[in-house]
């Protein structure tokens, strides 16, 4: 019989022993075994809980709560799960009912449960006791926790010197390790997780890591400590120092230096000429540096305010240059054209000479780039005899670029406007804000509404900077802004300027400036003579037209420099000869032409017209295109247009609709066909009613059939009545149609007061037609008149005779073919008289005095020309 494997006996567990005892929460306080600590009891509670255990004689159950606020405890979980068994020493009822009691830990318990809760705690606990292990790693870490703790009391703990010396004279490991419970550093959480760790050597790894750590701290703060006391020490010394040298100077009879410096802002501030206002806030402010120590950052930011009151020119301006003949030769000496602005400042002067007491007037000169606007500036500056100073506009966006920082911001400035006047040294400089249309705005500000107070001579006299916080007077200064469009300027700024339109120059114009400017300058800066090359007049003709494209002449004189750089190789090479450039020449150095200027159709289109647009380097010429085929839809726009261009195509649709018959269109190409209207150049956006008219002419020309003429070019807005209404930009769009060689440029009649804008040459060359109705345009632009349709006279109604019976079936209503949407008028009676049948035959178009094709002009008057 086999035998039956024995089991192996059972490990004896220990036997677990609890007993119930009395029970104090205690707050935001741990008590170690072997640690005597007096203890502040208030609540009822706690206190019958001492009285039991000293009427029983035992000792007493100490746990921390872990909600040090929480008054009454109910529950268990309310309380930490370790806590000490202690013996109660002495206790002391006091007269508030409070009770005092010194205990003395004895060893740790766990906490089971309550088994009681009124009137007192008392609770099941079980007592926990520490083996005492032994072996080189309990030496090894009771030697490391000995030694930290002296460098720990070494570093300055809030601890007790004799502290390290009871540390070494401890041999119990778990001793030592409850011992650093005493540190004021240890927190109720970290004094708790001590006193829960039940292992010995883990007890001592934790209080290891707290002390290295606390070492560490109190090393920093020794060091800091160090570094303060050393930079105090040595400030101290300084003043010290400072003090001695004083007290040396005075009896040498010799200034301080600070002192030095402050007499020497006095007599600076004196001899600025400030105002008194600002005088007083200056003599203020140095007054203030007086009392401050040197070494203060204080000091140097009011030297430097100070500084820049003193350097301001507040009393300093130059004598304007007062003969006017003189400034005119200035001005045309460095600028040619630009009449407009020349004859402003000429004025200025003139009124100047006679007032002292005139403003400045605040110029804008808006035009395409390229135009001279900014160096116009310095030209005016050197005809005045002024100071020039120029501040770009472009990209800002801060508001404190113009009226500066305040001065409590470390290293702030005044704005540009106060420092450009510093750098000028005058207070009625010629001050350039360039490209004042590009100012920004975002979340640091509006510029132009920091402008506001600058460029209004009602506030200027006063304006102050954010730094100087005090006025300063810009009446005395001539502004002038400049621009590339006028509608980018906010409203309130555009109000308080003088602006002066710079449409660009003409052919004639251009040419001019590259003789006399542009070619002297590019060969001088190319090292350059006359007996090197010469530029017929032809070729500068065919450089302006087909070499460039813009209303200035900055690529002009891109485009000489390029002839200057070539023509300046071939004479390092060793040529001798004189260049002459002239058309073949040019070709030949700058390659093909580049531009057709305009474009104009090369013979009579049908379905097209050439209509006059302003661009932002000025005047061009542009191709409206109408096709019909066969749709429902009314028409198809295309080529980038605008809304209000799209309504003007509208309301010249619905004007050719209404006087069809007129035209000679009959209703149903209406009915059955879809006209197509495109504007080449797809990628440009365009907008703006001025090509009203021109869009009209295309879609008659493809309706009727008859083609527009090739050499004639309009702008005009047009209304529903067919009406032409006057537009902008016409020096511009005249310039643009006589370089395309446009021979008629018709223009509505209201515009004939802007053609003493135009330069008389041009007026001369270009056979301008003054058009009133959409029937003058056509006239003037197609190469014949439209065929009114025919249509049947009006029936005339005697009232003594009855009408006959309608023949069942048929309409009541006869279709009228008249041109307008209203009714054939019915005369009622037995005459009808000559006024009536006169009136008849002018609406009816047959049969009367004048014929069909004389009515199409109406009695409106012939077109004018203004040759």
């Amino acid at each position: 019989m086999a035998k039956r494997p024995s089991t192996p006996a059972a490990e004896p567990q220990p036997v677990r022993t609890t007993r119930e005892l009395p029970l104090v929460a205690l707050r935001e306080t741990v008590i170690f075994p072997e640690m005597i600590v007096p203890l502040q009891v208030g609540r009822e509670k706690s206190v019958n809980a001492l009285n039991a255990a000293v009427a029983e004689g035992g000792p007493i159950a100490l746990v921390t709560q872990r909600q040090a606020e929480q008054e009454d405890i109910t529950d268990p979980s309310e309380l930490y799960g370790v806590g000490t068994l202690a013996k109660i020493a002495q206790v002391v009822q006091l007269q508030d009912g409070t009770v005092r009691a010194i205990v003395q830990g004895q060893a740790r318990l766990r906490l089971h449960g309550f088994t009681q809760a009124s009137p007192f705690l008392r609770a099941s606990i079980e007592e926990l006791t520490d083996e005492s292990p032994s072996g080189v790693e309990v030496q090894a870490l009771m030697r490391t926790v000995q030694a930290q703790i002296e460098q720990y009391v070494a570093n300055g703990a809030p601890v007790p010197p004799e502290t390290a010396l009871a540390a070494r004279n401890i041999s119990e490991p778990g001793l030592l390790a409850d011992m650093v419970a005493y540190s004021p550093d240890m927190t109720t959480e970290q004094r708790q997780e001590l006193l829960e760790t039940i292992d010995v050597v883990e007890r001592l790894k934790l209080v290891s890591n707290f002390l290295a750590r606390q070492v560490e701290i109190l090393e920093l703060k020794g060091r800091i400590q160090s570094e303060v006391k050393s930079e105090m020490d040595k400030t101290q010394r300084e003043y010290f120092l400072r003090e001695q040298l004083k007290a040396i100077q005075r009896e040498l009879g010799e200034d301080d230096p600070q002192q030095a410096e402050i007499n020497e802002l006095r007599d600076k501030v004196e001899q600025a000429g400030m105002p008194d206002e600002v005088r007083t806030r200056a003599i203020k402010e140095i007054d203030r540096m007086s009392r401050i120590p040197s070494a203060s950052p204080e000091v140097g930011v009011i030297r430097t305010y100070v500084d820049w009151l003193v350097g301001l020119p507040w009393n300093l301006a130059t004598d304007d240059q007062l003969d006017i003949r003189e400034a005119a030769r200035i001005l045309d000496e460095d600028h040619y054209g630009l009449e407009k602005v020349k004859e402003r400042i000429l004025e200025y002067l003139a009124v100047r000479s006679l007032a002292d007491t005139i403003r400045s007037p605040i110029l804008a000169l808006v035009g395409p780039p390229g135009v001279g606007k900014t160096s116009l500036g310095k030209s005016v500056a050197r005809a005045m005899g002024r100071k020039f100073v120029r501040m770009s506009l472009g990209g800002i966006h801060d508001e404190a670029e113009i009226r500066g920082h305040r001065r409590t911001y470390i290293g702030a400035l005044p704005g540009r406007i106060i420092q450009n006047l510093k750098t000028a040294g005058t207070n009625n400089p010629v001050f350039m804000l360039d490209e004042v249309d590009k100012i920004g705005m975002d979340f640091r500000g509006d510029p132009s509404s920091a402008l506001l107070e600058v460029l209004d001579p009602e506030q200027n006299n006063t304006f102050q900077d954010n730094y100087l916080e005090v006025p300063f007077d810009l009446s005395k200064v001539l502004f002038i802004a400049t621009g590339n469009l006028i509608d980018p300027i906010p409203a309130p700024l555009r109000d308080r300027m003088e602006v002066i339109q710079l449409p660009g120059y003409t052919q004639q114009e251009k040419i001019e400036i590259g003789k006399r400017f542009l070619i002297p300058k590019q060969m001088e800066n190319h090292g350059l003579r006359e007996k090197h090359v010469r530029i017929t007049d032809e070729a500068m003709t065919e450089l302006v037209q087909a070499y460039t494209k813009e209303a200035g002449v900055r690529n002009l004189e891109r485009e000489l420099a390029n002839i200057m750089r070539k023509v300046a190789r071939t004479v390092a090479e060793g040529r001798k000869r004189k260049t002459v450039v002239d058309h073949k020449k040019l070709v030949e150095l700058l390659g093909p032409p580049r531009w057709e200027y305009g474009e104009l159709e090369a013979e009579d289109q049908t379905g097209a017209a050439t209509g006059l647009v302003v661009t932002e380097v000025g005047g061009d010429v542009v191709a409206v295109e109408v096709t019909m085929m066969e749709g429902k839809e009314d028409f198809i726009l295309t080529g980038q247009l605008g809304d209000v261009m799209k309504e003007s195509a509208r309301a010249a649709l619905s004007w050719i609709r209404a006087n069809a018959a007129i035209l000679g269109i009959p209703r149903e190409k209406f009915e059955r066909n879809t006209l197509h209207i495109h504007v080449p150049a797809g990628a440009i956006p365009k907008d703006g009613p001025s090509a009203g008219v021109t869009m009209a002419t295309a879609m008659v020309s493809a309706l009727t059939g008859i083609a527009v003429r090739k050499d004639v070019a309009m702008t005009g807005e047009i209304t529903l009545r067919g009406r032409v209404l006057p537009i902008g930009g016409l020096k511009s769009k005249i310039l643009a149609a006589h370089l395309s060689g446009a021979g008629v440029v018709i223009l509505p009649r209201k515009n004939e007061k802007d053609l003493r804008d135009v330069p008389e040459e041009i007026r001369k060359q270009i056979k301008l037609i003054l058009a009133e109705s959409m029937e003058q345009v056509l006239s003037a632009a197609l190469r014949r008149k439209p065929k009114p349709l025919a249509v049947e006279p009006p029936t005339v109604v005697d009232r003594d005779r009855p009408l006959d019976p309608e023949p069942e079936g048929e309409s009541r209503v006869r279709r009228s073919t008249f041109p307008t949407t209203e009714q054939p008028p019915v005369i009622v009676g037995g005459n009808v008289g000559p006024m009536a049948l006169r009136l008849l035959a002018s609406r009816v178009g047959s049969s009367a005095s004048e014929t069909s094709a004389e009515w199409l002009a109406g009695a409106s008057a012939r077109p004018s020309a203004s040759e």
